[in-house]
């Protein structure tokens, strides 16, 4: 398998990571990196940790390979579910908790502010992120990865393990509420 390759199926690269290829596992990582660094730098709001994570997000991924279920949903959004759980859990470490990490933030970071064609959604949304973070934490999980992450209503539904209508009403209340945050300041 040639790990430039850009016409693999996902069926066959879910298969080869399946029988251990490790080309498999650095054609994924070439096309999947970059979004998921940005998933986890967004959670975790350091650049330095989401370097330490990205490995153990790909590490997980080959480790977990064979517990991937294609009918509960696409490999990229599991692998999203795997960054975003990890990038939690480390937030509620007990390292964390105890500052043993440093945390950098990235939009002050200006070795991080050259972004490339696939950051512009982070770059647009800089100035919306003041008005999320006045939303409930469950609003912006909910927004975060409805707009942000491009995940279905109902991948929204199976990675949280909430119903359909639940996940709907929810995005919908977040989304009216973001409004009147923003209409309060004149930007609509």
């Amino acid at each position: 398998m040639n790990p430039n390759s850009s016409n693999i199926t996902e069926d066959y690269l879910i298969l080869s990571l399946k029988n251990r290829d490790v080309n498999a596992l650095e054609i994924l990582y070439n096309n999947y990196s970059k979004a998921v660094f940005a998933v986890i730098v967004k959670i975790v709001n350091s650049r330095e940790i989401a370097e330490e994570l990205i490995q153990d997000v790909f590490l997980k991924v080959w480790n977990n390979i064979a517990t991937y279920d294609s009918s509960k949903g696409r490999l990229y959004t599991w692998l999203i579910g795997i960054a975003r759980n990890l990038s939690i859990d480390t937030l509620r470490s007990k390292d964390y908790k105890k500052n043993t990490y440093k945390s950098l933030d990235y939009i002050n970071d200006v070795s991080y502010n050259e972004p490339g064609e696939e950051d512009h959604k982070a770059i647009e949304l800089e100035g919306v992120n003041k008005y999320l973070e006045k939303l409930k934490e469950e609003q912006r999980i909910l927004i975060d990865l409805s707009y942000f992450q491009g995940f279905t209503q109902k991948e929204i539904s199976e990675q949280l393990g909430m119903s359909l209508g639940t996940v709907k009403t929810r995005i919908r209340s977040a989304m009216i509420k973001l409004r009147e945050l923003m209409k309060e300041e004149n930007l609509i």
